[in-house]
């Protein structure tokens, strides 16, 4: 077989791709960011992929052009990614991990994790008149809890809830709501969880998910935008009474849409039906490689 060398520009391309992969992997282990994690998983699969390409061009192994062997390595990536991810979701279906977990009062006196960015918001709140209503805990099985702290608003007319939320690395991951709900009965949320969900909501829920803004100040001003002209009714209800109501609906209605199998069918199939599981597989690939919720 004739040899087979690189030009430079090809060179450079794949020492560029293997070096972002390995630099943005261990700066992700490290830190909990949802704009390192999407770069990170882009140079995870250009780097596999041509640095893979690289070595049976230069072994030549495969009398092809080296970027249609890059090409076949970036293809099968995409396999394997999506082979990964539906293996996940139908263990996640099978197990005993709750999908619309219910809250309870947070009697650990572990509330607020000591983080800077985390007292800044805790602080921006109060200077806006939120007020500490709740501190819950949501059960998810398998001695896995996620941590939550609801406040409200002076006139009583917007939840906050934020999200603690453990991080492989160790750290502590959040993510945070705005709610608020008009005499009409409808039901505005906004957000920017970034934790990939697939399912339906009532008719009566209108939900902006905005997983790329991360401040607690720009989130505000855009919920703060859809409440123009709107009538809005106060909250009455206690919130880990609302919360366990509101997962309860959610779960009724994904029933009924047919993203879950109804009760008695789910020992023999799972939780998740066939189309919910490849509305989860979209979520978690728009999410990893784009922070985009299709929500």
């Amino acid at each position: 077989m004739p040899d087979q060398s690189l030009t430079l520009f090809e060179e450079i391309f794949v020492y560029v791709c293997v070096a972002s992969s390995v630099g943005l992997a261990l700066l992700n282990s490290r830190v909990s960011s949802l704009k390192v994690s999407v770069l990170n998983r882009w140079a995870r699969w250009f780097g596999v992929s041509f640095g893979l390409a690289y070595l049976i061009y230069d072994a030549g192994w495969l009398n092809r052009p080296f970027w249609v062997i890059g090409a076949i390595f970036f293809l099968g990536w995409l396999l394997v990614e999506t082979v990964y991810t539906w293996l996940a979701i139908n263990a996640l279906s099978k197990s005993n991990m709750a999908l619309f977990p219910r809250f309870s009062e947070n009697n650990t006196g572990e509330e607020w994790p000591a983080q800077k960015k985390l007292i800044e918001i805790k602080d921006w709140l109060k200077a806006k008149s939120f007020s500490r209503s709740r501190a819950v805990l949501a059960d998810i099985g398998q001695g896995l809890f996620i941590r939550s702290s609801v406040f409200q608003s002076d006139d009583n007319k917007i939840r906050f809830q934020i999200l603690f939320v453990p991080q492989a690395n160790g750290d502590i991951g959040f993510c945070f709501s705005f709610t608020s709900e008009t005499e009409d009965n409808e039901r505005i949320i906004t957000d920017n969880l970034y934790m990939p969900y697939g399912g339906f909501y009532p008719e009566n829920w209108s939900v902006i998910r905005k997983p790329w803004t991360r401040s607690v100040v720009e989130l505000y001003k855009v919920h703060r935008r859809r409440l123009e002209k709107l009538n809005l009714s106060t909250y009455e209800l206690d919130p880990i009474d609302e919360l366990n109501r509101q997962q309860q609906v959610l779960e009724q209605i994904n029933v009924k849409e047919g993203f879950l199998f109804p009760p008695h069918l789910q020992e023999d199939y799972g939780r998740i039906t066939w189309e919910g599981r490849y509305r989860v597989w979209k979520e978690v690939w728009m999410l990893n490689y784009f922070g985009v919720s299709l929500a």
